[in-house]
């Protein structure tokens, strides 16, 4: 069954999340990351971008309208990944958030990237990061990439804003 490959230049388009407050939702992707709203359907939906594209982001409480986030251990999303054009970008938006006191669940460097981990308002996970120039990935003695867990430098992340 392995006779077909995904195209090399095949691209996630967008991510659609169950929400229980649309407005508490906006709030957070738009107010706080700086999403822009392009479209919503009353209060029930709405989507989502960055500049200027359709959606990025869907948001609606079709079928979670008041309700509690799923417990963590159940099957579903573990995170969105929103990816950053440049390590200034991840700077500004760690400096961002941290001066608004959101709660962060996590930083790490993977080597081919560096990522900022925090939950949603309805505790669905998200991770912002950039990657590197795949030149610089870490990379095995037979070429492969070689991905791993370390901990991130804040005070370097935010020397980028000094530049």
């Amino acid at each position: 069954m392995k006779d077909y490959t995904v195209p090399a230049q095949t691209r996630i388009g967008h991510v659609h999340l169950k929400v229980s407050d649309l407005q508490r939702s906006l709030d957070f992707y738009c107010g706080l990351l700086g999403f822009e709203l392009m479209q919503k359907y009353g209060d029930h939906a709405a989507f989502i971008s960055a500049g200027g594209y359709h959606h990025h982001i869907g948001l609606n409480t079709w079928e979670s309208l008041g309700q509690p986030p799923a417990p963590k251990q159940y099957p579903g999303l573990f995170h969105t990944a929103i990816l950053y054009p440049t390590r200034k970008d991840l700077a500004a938006i760690y400096k961002r958030l941290n001066d608004a006191g959101y709660s962060f669940t996590g930083f790490a460097n993977h080597g081919v990237s560096e990522a900022l981990y925090l939950d949603d308002p309805d505790k669905n996970g998200v991770e912002l990061y950039w990657d590197r120039p795949q030149e610089e990935w870490p990379r095995t003695a037979e070429g492969e990439v070689d991905m791993f867990t370390k901990a991130l430098n804040l005070s370097d992340l935010l020397r980028e804003l000094e530049q």
